[in-house]
């Protein structure tokens, strides 16, 4: 009778057990009835396209009929208005001007998140109510970093033709009102989609 070499011997009881540990892993994958693999096609999912939206935020916060209304309002103390949320509703137009075409709004919140510097949570659907997009949206969730030139926010999902979007928006403020509080963003965005 032939001899295995003790060497051969340890790699084969090794590969044997790797072979039959891989093989629990995979049927105690199969057991969840709640997931399955699911072809791109059914969700009419085609080629992913690159897209570059502008659009102007606005946000009226003075006035008879304000965009942006404070829920939270800031601790007296607070140079950085750490602590205020305000809920928004702000129109989202085609250039900076109020007047200029409605391209859709922008509805959710955004809170003074910093202690040190003005740094806001921002949490945003952009939604769109012009053209092919009419119903989609876009949303933001991120730090804005206010008082810079450039601010980055990244876009983690989307709704409609943005169903899996992913990407991120640029904000440059055009406008700032010490007055009234009124802004006007300039949100250029960058979004893969398919």
């Amino acid at each position: 009778m032939a001899r295995i070499p003790p060497m051969f011997a340890t790699q084969l009881i090794l590969l044997s057990l790797l072979s039959s540990f891989a093989l629990i892993l995979v049927r105690g994958e199969d057991d969840h009835d709640f997931v399955r693999a699911v072809d791109r096609d059914l969700l009419g999912l085609k080629k992913e396209k690159l897209s570059h939206f502008r659009l102007y935020w606005h946000d009226i916060v003075g006035g008879k009929n304000p965009s942006a209304v404070s829920v939270v309002n800031p601790p007296g103390n607070s140079s950085t208005f750490f602590g205020l949320v305000r809920m928004i509703d702000n129109p989202l137009t085609e250039k900076p001007e109020l007047s200029s075409k409605l391209l859709g709004r922008a509805q959710g919140f955004y809170a003074s998140a910093a202690q040190q510097e003005l740094g806001l949570l921002m949490a945003m659907n952009f939604h769109f109510t012009q053209g092919k997009y009419n119903g989609s949206t876009i949303t933001v969730l991120g730090r804005n970093p206010a008082l810079n030139k450039v601010r980055e926010m990244p876009v983690i999902g989307g709704s409609g033709l943005f169903r899996f979007a992913r990407g991120y928006v640029e904000a440059r403020t055009q406008t700032f009102n010490m007055s009234t509080g009124d802004a006007i963003v300039e949100y250029n965005c960058y979004v893969l989609h398919y």
